[in-house]
């Protein structure tokens, strides 16, 4: 049984959404709790979107009149199968299929994306109406930043439309971002998000490890650990708290224990800020770096980011896991089209 969270709830339209077929000239209204269910679900931090057999024109003028169209993220509203439109919307938001729902009131087209995409969880629409009882919503936890979450998608359109209208290297455009990378130690306030992040995040995930608040409550007060939290924003607005690291200190060797970054930001390197970061302060203090790496069936990336930092394999177990090491010998500077800001710390060279 899949028990992850739904990351995101797949709309049909015609008799799911709203009553009545648009195409056949119904006058339609939405049913009944819908409303209430999209808010709620808004606010919970899960995305929503729509995968409906309609005249795309037609639909978002009636999804726009009955003031429900920015709730919705790359709707796909065409003729093709409904599997389709839902991996094209799994494409463009970047979460993995079995973190989605769908509704639809056809069994046929359940049918259809359950037979393609079996990963996806299918709800016919006559049982929506207790949907945030369901065990893979009801027990996700809000927070500030999955407050904001369609937001900031909806400003990522707007930063990968204008990257790709911009004429001139990546660099240059992101330079036009103004972005600003803070990296602070983890305070009270950040468990609940911290804990959300080893859950929610997969590609760039050094372990594939969770853990709960209670976990990452006792090692943000540890004499021995590090428990750091990043945040990201430029000229558009805030991606929130979008990464993590746990570094246990020893006396001449500090370990990564775990480093997640979301892949929302991995086109802006992100990830390398917070690893050469680690760096850079573990040679001030004249320690060794190591990491713990575990390969996942979704973490490649985490894996290449480590590479290209020069991190080199010296030890592997039987069950994968991989210990890394870098000899601090070449550190990259911060990107010039980024602003870091650190907080204060003192270090005493003790090795």
């Amino acid at each position: 049984m899949n028990k992850k969270n739904v990351k995101c709830v797949v709309w049909d339209l015609d008799n799911t959404l709203w009553s009545g077929i648009l195409s056949e000239g119904d006058e339609i209204a939405l049913n009944d709790g819908v409303l209430e269910l999209i808010l709620a679900l808004d606010s919970m931090g899960v995305l929503q979107s729509i995968a409906s057999k309609n005249n795309e024109a037609d639909a978002i003028k009636k999804l726009e009149e009955l003031g429900v169209s920015q709730y919705f993220l790359y709707p796909q509203i065409n003729w093709n199968a409904k599997s389709n439109s839902i991996i094209t919307i799994q494409t463009k938001l970047n979460i993995g299929l079995d973190t989605f729902l769908f509704i639809d009131d056809q069994p046929f087209e359940l049918d259809e994306v359950k037979a393609v995409c079996s990963e996806v969880e299918c709800v016919n629409a006559l049982e929506c109406s207790d949907l945030l009882l369901h065990s893979r919503i009801s027990s996700i936890k809000t927070t500030d930043d999955s407050k904001y979450r369609r937001q900031r998608y909806q400003e990522d359109e707007m930063r990968d439309r204008d990257m790709s209208d911009f004429k001139g290297p990546p660099d240059s455009f992101l330079a036009t971002l103004n972005m600003h990378f803070k990296i602070t130690q983890a305070e009270e306030e950040d468990l609940v998000r911290a804990e959300e992040l080893t859950e929610r995040t997969n590609q760039l995930n050094s372990t594939g490890i969770t853990f709960s608040r209670d976990e990452l409550a006792s090692f943000m007060v540890s004499q021995n650990h590090d428990l750091l939290v990043c945040e990201l924003e430029d000229k558009y607005g805030s991606y929130g708290k979008i990464g993590l690291a746990l570094v246990e200190r020893g006396e001449c060797v500090d370990t990564i224990k775990l480093l997640l970054m979301s892949c929302r930001t991995a086109s802006r390197g992100a990830g390398s800020v917070l690893i050469n970061y680690l760096m850079r302060r573990t040679k001030q203090q004249g320690k060794r770096l190591q990491a713990n790496f575990k390969r996942t069936d979704r973490n490649r990336q985490m894996l290449i980011t480590y590479q290209f930092s020069n991190f080199v394999e010296i030890e592997r177990d039987e069950a994968g896991n991989i210990l890394f090491e870098n000899n601090l010998e070449v550190i990259p500077d911060v990107p010039s089209y980024l602003t870091l800001t650190t907080f204060k710390e003192e270090f005493d060279v003790i090795c």
